[in-house]
């Protein structure tokens, strides 16, 4: 059953090391993110499931340890979901012979991973998936209800981004439904209104280059009847992309 949810965008932006001379731009964000993964930390979970934008070929489960990087965007940083399982030296799960190679995480993950490590996570083993991007609404649900089911007491921290054409030097350029597209999100995300959520309209998210929409949809599922309430931590949009932070409980 979901106990409790943290809501994050996934910038890799929100890693000092990778913003560099722009990092500050970002504190306020960083902070809401560490106060909402405070809330799942509170909530005791036996389980927590991180999700995020799959990314090319980046749909499916992860593993406990699972590394990521953040080279691909001129950093030499390495992070791993949650510490690596016991035995595992290399931090990675490894691979013996005729193993398939290792998945690299998502940088969605990566950058989950990185909010993990921050904030001192060590309350309760976790596991990642990647959710596809073109996921419809249904499937996200139904994902999310077996991902509630995994353990007694489950928590998720659920990384995503609104919009990305709020402003001119956006990446997806000026789009005027985009701040209205925003400001419904961050309501059902604050109000963790699980049908506002599931009613998206996926052609207008995927027009506004929305990468939280399938997510998002996720946790809606995992969250019906779960009664939980939700506060809106943070909602801003740096750069021209729609970024919120809120925790459910």
């Amino acid at each position: 059953m979901l106990v409790a949810a943290a809501v994050c965008p996934c910038p890799p932006l929100l890693v000092p090391q990778v913003a560099a001379g722009a990092a500050a731009e970002l504190d306020a964000a960083r902070d809401a993110c560490a106060d909402a993964l405070g809330v799942l930390a509170a909530a005791r979970p036996d389980l927590l499931v991180v999700l995020g934008p799959a990314g090319p070929e980046g749909e499916g489960p992860y593993p406990q340890g699972a590394r990521g990087s953040f080279a691909g965007f001129g950093v030499d940083l390495e992070v791993s979901l949650g510490a690596a399982p016991a035995g595992d030296a290399a931090g990675g799960g490894g691979t013996a012979a005729g193993d398939a190679p290792e998945r690299v995480l998502p940088p969605s993950l990566a950058v989950a991973s990185w909010l993990l490590d921050r904030t001192g996570w060590a309350y309760a083993p976790v596991a990642g998936l990647g959710v596809g991007e073109e996921s419809a609404a249904a499937r996200c649900a139904e994902e999310g209800r077996r991902l509630a089911g995994r353990a007694d007491r489950v928590a998720l921290l659920v990384m995503g981004d609104g919009s990305a054409c709020r402003t001119l030097k956006a990446p997806g350029y000026l789009d005027e439904r985009a701040e209205g597209f925003d400001a419904d999100a961050a309501r059902a995300l604050g109000a963790a209104d699980t049908a506002a959520l599931l009613a998206t309209d996926e052609e207008l998210a995927r027009a506004l280059k929305v990468s939280g929409r399938a997510p998002w949809q996720v946790l809606a599922g995992a969250a019906d009847g779960a009664g939980l309430g939700g506060q809106l931590l943070y909602e801003d949009a740096p750069y021209g992309v729609g970024y919120f932070v809120a925790a459910w409980s």
